[in-house]
């Protein structure tokens, strides 16, 4: 079996590096490079983790290598992002990168030559009687990132491994202290796939600047300030919006007319909301939707990263198309952006789909 393995400089990517030659493993290293260093929104620290990464490669005897996928990043991932956010959606780039750079491009340009590509990602994979791969969740609910790779196929996962999936954070700390890493004492990223410490309203501006407009109140019509343009703002947003005696929170956006509403209500009609509809589900191991019409399943689901696994049913509408129901109003339900759907117990992941309203 040929391995290689995707190498950030980050203190998971090299604890990974560490498990595999721990395990008699000697993955070829590949750095994905997806800018030119400080050219306005490529992460500045791109030369620090190259080099770090190179450190990784130098200690364990590996061979390394960087794969520009400049081009391909831009035109995918923020080609993507930027179509989204102009039609008022709520896009995810992170869950793009992976499925189009690190397990796509990847692939085609380099991953197709071994047998086996490992990732820092915190989750799980286990085989069916049947031989299909399944993506199952991480240990530690906060770190948890299959909701990052709901989108990939079959054939991508399949040959996915993520060794440091059943550990949590702390340990894979500890580890990377214990080996003596160069990585150990690094933050970890907080920022878009690959572009570190670059928040997402920097991404934004870069990629499509800034419009005034009008901050409105929702019930009555009344002017509350100004925004930098709508493109800035989600559904169910409560930071950030710059107004006193709130809280306030974004409950609707007018698009041609670039203005964004804001209510103090805590109603239906932007704010919480018990269900919504997801369209082109991509189920992650089967070629068709386990479930059958007119029935309902308990399920778990995510509609955002940060936030813990919710409890609800799913049943197919007239059209075919998953409706999810929570037990629990969930707030901020945001058009465009991921719904993540998993088994009962919260265990395996189906797959995701794009939340409409």
């Amino acid at each position: 079996m040929q391995y290689c393995c995707l190498i950030s400089g980050g203190v998971d990517s090299s604890v990974v590096v560490h498990q595999m030659c721990e395990m008699g493993l000697k993955p070829d290293l590949f750095y994905i490079q997806i800018g030119g260093g400080c050219d306005g929104l490529s992460d500045c620290s791109m030369d620090d983790d190259i080099e770090i990464s190179q450190m990784i490669a130098k200690k364990y005897g590996l061979e390394f290598d960087i794969v520009n996928l400049h081009a391909e990043y831009w035109d995918k991932v923020v080609g993507y992002a930027k179509e989204k956010v102009l039609q008022g959606l709520t896009p995810n780039p992170d869950v793009m990168c992976n499925k189009f750079i690190k397990f796509g491009m990847f692939e085609e340009r380099v991953g197709h030559n071994y047998d086996i590509t490992a990732t820092g990602h915190y989750a799980r994979t286990e085989k069916d009687e049947e031989g299909r791969t399944w993506l199952c969740t991480a240990p530690d609910p906060v770190k948890d990132q299959t909701d990052f790779l709901a989108q990939l196929s079959q054939s991508q996962l399949s040959k996915s491994m993520f060794p440091i999936g059943t550990m949590v954070k702390d340990e894979v700390r500890r580890i990377a202290k214990e080996a003596r890493l160069p990585s150990a004492t690094r933050k970890d990223s907080q920022g878009i796939c690959f572009l570190g410490k670059f928040k997402y309203n920097d991404f934004l501006k870069h990629i499509i600047g800034e419009k005034e407009g009008k901050i409105v109140e929702k019930e009555t019509g009344k002017i509350l300030g100004k925004h930098k343009g709508f493109w800035y703002h989600t559904i169910g947003q409560r930071k950030g919006l710059g107004l006193s005696g709130g809280p306030w929170f974004v409950v609707d956006k007018d698009i041609e007319n670039n203005i964004v509403y804001a209510s103090k209500s805590d109603i239906k009609g932007g704010i919480y909301g018990n269900s919504f509809t997801l369209a082109n589900f991509n189920h992650l191991t089967l070629n068709e939707l386990p479930w059958l019409a007119d029935e309902k399943y308990d399920v778990m689901f995510k509609i955002r990263h940060t936030e813990l696994m919710s409890r609800g049913s799913l049943h197919l509408d007239e059209n075919g198309r998953i409706v999810v129901e929570s037990e629990t109003p969930i707030q901020g339900i945001a058009a465009g952006q991921f719904g993540v759907i998993y088994d009962k117990f919260g265990n395996r992941c189906h797959g995701s789909g794009e939340i409409l309203i």
